[in-house]
C-alpha cells in the first residue's frame, strides 16, 4: 500500500511548505496553514481528447501565426456577452464567484437553458429535481441543456466522453474531488487538481467550461489566488440580496476589457438584462423637488446617468452631520470646504447627507459637479429643473476641471432627453449640431446664478 503523503499549504495563497510554521512567507498571513494528505500518482486517467483537438500544438513564429479574430460563441445574452467580450472563447476557462444567494447559479443556468448548444450543467450543491424546479420557474426555450449531479471529477469526465457538450458549468468548483488527492473537498489542494484537470480538458477538446466559485467574507473567492491565475476569465457578481438589481464585472479577462460591466434585474422567473442603466437610477417623480441632480457618469466603457441626493440642515446637536452613501465621505468633506472657502456658502454649522440612488457605489470624479448642485439646491430650498445634468470634477481651488470620455456621456444625456449638461470650459469637444445645450464654466462661484 503506498505510503500516505501530507504537506503544508497556506489557506490564502496556497504556498506550499514542508513542515508548519506560524506565518506564511508569500502572504505573511498568521495561522494560516494547515497540514493535508496528498497522494498522487504518476498518470491520471484522463484521456487526452487530441484526436478531436483544434488547436495547434507545435512552436509557430510569431509572424506566421494568425491574427484573424477569434471564434466566439454567442451566449444570447447581451450584458454577458458585453463583459467578456463578445462571447465564450472556445476551450477558455471562466471562473464566477459571488455572495451566497446572489443569483450566480441562477444566471449560469438561465444561459444554458438558452443556448442553442450542447450544454452540461453539473451540479454538486442541488439535485436534478431542484434544478428542474427552477429551470421551470425561469421557462427554458430548449431542450439542449444537460443536467448532471456529481463531485467526482473522474465521473464527470466519462460523462462528457460520452455525451461530447459545446459547453460545460460546474456549479461549484469547492464541491468538486478528484481520487489523486486525499483531502476532503473544498480543500485548497483539491481546487487546485480539480481545476487544473478541467483547464487540461478545455484546452485539449476547445470546450469552454464555466466554473462557480464561492467567495469568503471578505469578498475574496474562496480557496488559494492561484485559481484566479489559473483561469482566463474571473467574473464577480454583485449586489444587495434586498435589492433587485445586479452587477455583473469582470476582475480578469484574457480575451477582452475588464472594464465593462453588465446590469440585471432579479425577478420572479429569473434575470432580466437591463439595455438601459438610467432608467433604475433616475427616480420617476412628478413634483420637482430640492436637492436632487442628475450626474453623467461612466462605469467602465459604458455611460450612466445618476441621481444625487442631498439633505442640508441646520444642526441641532452642536456638532454638524457628515454622512454619504455610496460616495465618499472625505471627498465629501472636500467638496463642503470649497463651498465654503471659495464660493462663500456657510454650510460649517449645518449637517450635510449625501446618497447615490439605485444603491451604487460611484468612484468616477465626474459627479463632483452635480453633487455640488444638489447640496446648493437643498441649502437655498430651490428644485432643480429635470432635464439638466453634470460631468465634471472640482478642484480644490474651486476650479471646474475636465473629465475623461466627456462626449459619450453628452450623447448618453442627449439620449435620454436632458436639455442642458453642464461641464468644464477646458474640455475639448469635437461634436457639432447637438440637440443639447452645453453650458462651459469654468469655477465653482460661476454654478450657483445659472442654476436659478
Amino acid at each position: 500500500m503506498a505510503k500516505v503523503k501530507t504537506t503544508f499549504f497556506c489557506q490564502n495563497c496556497g504556498t506550499q511548505y514542508a513542515k508548519w510554521q506560524g506565518q506564511c512567507n508569500a502572504c505573511k498571513e498568521w495561522n494560516t496553514i494547515v497540514e493535508e494528505v496528498i497522494q498522487k500518482p504518476e498518470k491520471s486517467d484522463w484521456k487526452s481528447v487530441t484526436s478531436t483537438s483544434k488547436r495547434a500544438s507545435i512552436p509557430l513564429r510569431i509572424r506566421d501565426i494568425d491574427t484573424t479574430k477569434e471564434i466566439r460563441l454567442d451566449t444570447f445574452d447581451g450584458e454577458l456577452n458585453r463583459v467578456l467580450g463578445g462571447g465564450i472563447v472556445p476551450g477558455s476557462l471562466t471562473l464566477l464567484g459571488g455572495e451566497p444567494g446572489i443569483g450566480k447559479s441562477t444566471l449560469l443556468l438561465q444561459i444554458s437553458l438558452k443556448l442553442p448548444y450542447k450544454t452540461l450543467y453539473v451540479s454538486g450543491e442541488e439535485s436534478q429535481k431542484q434544478i428542474k424546479m427552477r429551470a421551470e420557474r425561469i421557462n427554458p426555450s430548449n431542450n439542449n441543456c444537460y443536467i448532471l449531479t456529481e463531485t467526482k471529477t473522474q465521473n464527470i469526465f466519462k460523462q462528457i466522453e460520452s455525451l461530447e457538450p459545446d459547453i460545460v458549468i460546474i456549479d461549484s468548483i469547492q464541491t468538486l474531488h478528484s481520487d489523486y488527492i486525499e483531502s476532503s473537498s473544498g480543500s485548497i489542494s483539491q481546487i487546485k487538481e480539480c481545476t487544473a484537470e478541467l483547464i487540461k480538458f478545455a484546452k485539449e477538446s476547445a470546450t469552454p467550461v464555466i466554473l462557480i466559485g464561492h467567495i469568503t467574507k471578505d469578498g475574496h473567492i474562496a480557496g488559494p489566488k492561484i485559481l484566479e491565475h489559473m483561469v482566463d476569465t474571473v467574473l464577480q457578481f454583485e449586489g444587495d440580496r434586498n435589492h433587485v438589481f445586479r452587477i455583473l464585472r469582470a476582475h480578469k479577462n484574457r480575451f477582452g476589457s475588464t472594464n465593462e460591466l453588465g446590469i440585471y434585474e432579479m425577478q420572479g422567473s429569473g434575470l432580466r438584462e437591463v439595455s438601459n442603466p438610467s432608467e433604475i437610477l433616475i427616480s420617476k417623480k412628478d413634483e420637482e423637488l430640492s436637492g436632487n441632480a442628475i450626474a453623467a457618469t461612466l462605469e467602465g466603457m459604458r455611460p450612466l446617468m445618476i441621481e444625487v441626493q442631498a439633505l442640508v440642515s441646520t444642526a441641532v446637536y452642536g456638532t454638524p452631520q457628515r454622512s454619504a452613501t455610496g460616495f465618499n465621505a472625505k471627498r465629501l468633506n472636500m467638496l463642503l470646504a470649497v463651498l465654503e472657502k471659495r464660493a462663500g456658502f456657510r454650510l460649517g454649522a449645518k449637517d450635510v447627507f449625501l446618497n447615490i440612488t439605485g444603491g451604487i457605489t460611484v468612484d468616477d470624479p465626474a459627479i463632483d459637479l452635480a453633487v455640488v448642485a444638489s447640496i446648493l439646491s437643498s441649502n437655498e430650498d430651490v428644485a432643480l429643473p429635470k432635464d439638466i445634468c453634470f460631468a465634471a470634477e472640482v478642484g480644490l481651488s474651486g476650479e471646474i476641471r475636465p473629465v475623461q470620455k466627456v462626449e459619450q456621456r453628452i450623447l448618453e444625456a442627449e439620449k435620454l432627453g436632458f436639455s442642458t449638461i453642464f461641464i468644464s470650459k477646458y474640455n475639448k469637444i469635437s461634436l457639432k449640431n447637438t440637440a443639447i445645450k452645453i453650458q462651459l464654466i469654468s469655477k465653482i462661484e460661476d454654478l450657483a446664478p445659472l442654476l436659478t
